[in-house]
């Protein structure tokens, strides 16, 4: 089955999301304070730095994106590669116990809706002073990369500077220009190391599902829900991302101090359970093979693939953060990634990174790390922990949502799905047109296999949709 956009629309152009901003208590604005703080704070200076504006970074981000976090520079050299990657600095614009800080905290992260996100920091900051916009000088925290030929890092560098992206991409002319083969200089070696650290992580067992994401986009007459396959240049990019927060990570690790974000390996019991399914299924899994490289090797447009991956859902369970000071604590690694690894990458969308880039910074400079700094660290895992769940909440209320729109007045009516996870009583099955996950009603219905289903209820008010076996 291949996973290809689609578009479906509810008709409606009124239809918002404020039930759900008012049922899960989200507030975009700020507080006069937190605001008045942050106007301040864009005009008070970044400190000396290193001007490094002539490094010819870029961004990749979603269409119309203006919360940029991250620009890459990534050159081929003789020996390896060099990569550049600067991150937005919220250090230099956050002040430690004030109000803006104070408001942070509690937010967490960015929540993002369908008709407008709920920003972590205010948009003065998070769409502008902060933010890589192409063009203009801003302050940012480069970490920088030294890597063989293989894309193994063999030096890692971590600084304040200042910088300068040239230009804004987003993944779909990304993607087109490698196609054509005119790909920006900035990074035409994606090509060549993206795979390179694709294959490492394959070789440390990282364990990745490649179930299709359901996304909802305006159309100008109500919502659609679309469906994209991953480009490549997307997987790419984020393993660079990854990267860095592995190197984050060994800083934290060889310095006794800092917050990870941590997954347990997964139990024997997931792991046999999804090789009763991989049998069941007739899919062969080589005894030899780990979960994560038995998952790497399947067709994901097959519909027995989208129900392993379905089942190793469970394989990723338990994820955290977990924060420490002198002493390390018993589970260090990211089963996804196959490894140690911390978030640094995005803080102008999530709190935790701010923090832990300030690790990074105070330990390879070699300082101690300030007070507000230490006293940080072990609220962080309750406070990310909650912030993380309120947006898991939000983001499958408006897909619940969006799906009862657009099957609203189809009762009755019979599509193509897939068996995603069976149940004594009920399945999880997925809709391709349009896109949709939800439950369908019937005994021991076969997983992997493709069943004509009924829709039996649309319920916009509830947000909830229910099929049964045609």
């Amino acid at each position: 089955m291949r996973v290809a956009s689609l578009v479906i629309r509810t008709g409606r152009a009124d239809l918002a999301f404020d039930d759900i901003r008012t049922e899960f208590g989200l507030r975009a604005s700020f507080p006069a304070a937190v605001l008045a703080e942050a106007e301040q704070a864009v005009s008070r200076s970044a400190g000396d730095r290193p001007d490094l504006t002539s490094i010819p970074l870029v961004t990749i981000d979603p269409p119309g994106a203006k919360d940029l976090d991250q620009a890459l520079c990534l050159e081929r050299t003789a020996s390896g590669f060099v990569v550049h990657y600067a991150i937005a600095d919220l250090g230099a614009f956050v002040t430690p116990g004030g109000a803006l800080d104070t408001e942070v905290r509690g937010r967490g992260q960015t929540i993002y809706l369908p008709d407008g996100n709920v920003p972590l920091h205010p948009t003065v900051l998070s769409e502008g002073a902060a933010s890589l916009l192409p063009g203009v000088v801003r302050p940012a925290v480069l970490w920088t990369f030294t890597c063989s030929a293989d894309g193994v890092p063999e030096s890692v560098e971590v600084r304040r500077a200042l910088v300068r992206s040239q230009a804004q991409f987003d993944y779909a002319s990304v993607q087109e220009s490698f196609d054509a083969g005119t790909p920006h200089p900035s990074v035409a070696a994606l090509a060549e190391f993206g795979p390179l650290r694709r294959a490492l992580a394959r070789e440390r067992g990282a364990i990745e599902l490649q179930l299709p994401e359901q996304e909802i986009e305006p159309d100008g007459s109500g919502w659609k829900l679309v469906t994209r396959p991953r480009a490549q240049v997307d997987a790419w990019n984020a393993e660079i991302s990854l990267m860095t927060g592995m190197a984050a990570a060994s800083i934290m690790l060889q310095a006794r101090v800092g917050i990870l974000r941590t997954l347990p390996n997964p139990d024997a019991a997931a792991v046999s359970a999804l090789r009763k399914s991989a049998s069941a299924l007739q899919v062969p899994w080589p005894s030899d093979l780990s979960p994560g490289a038995f998952l790497a090797g399947l067709d994901a447009t097959r519909p027995e693939s989208l129900a392993l991956f379905t089942d190793a859902t469970r394989l990723l369970r338990g994820a955290g953060y977990s924060a420490f000071n002198g002493q390390v604590p018993e589970l260090v690694t990211h089963a996804g990634v196959a490894a140690p690894y911390t978030h640094v990458t995005a803080p102008l969308r999530r709190l935790v990174d701010r923090f832990a880039t300030e690790v990074c910074l105070a330990v390879t400079a070699g300082q101690e790390l300030p007070s507000w700094l230490a006293e940080a660290l072990p609220q962080l895992p309750s406070l990310m922990g909650a912030s993380d769940s309120l947006a898991a909440k939000v983001e499958r209320a408006s897909l619940d949502q969006v799906e009862a729109w657009v099957l609203a007045g189809r009762v009755g009516q019979e599509f193509d799905a897939v068996v995603l996870r069976a149940g004594d009583q009920e399945a999880e099955v997925f809709v391709s047109a349009p896109p949709v996950l939800a439950k369908c009603s019937g005994r021991q219905l076969p997983e992997g296999e493709r069943i004509r289903v009924r829709l039996a209820e649309a319920d916009p008010v509830e947000r909830r949709v229910r099929f049964e076996r045609a």
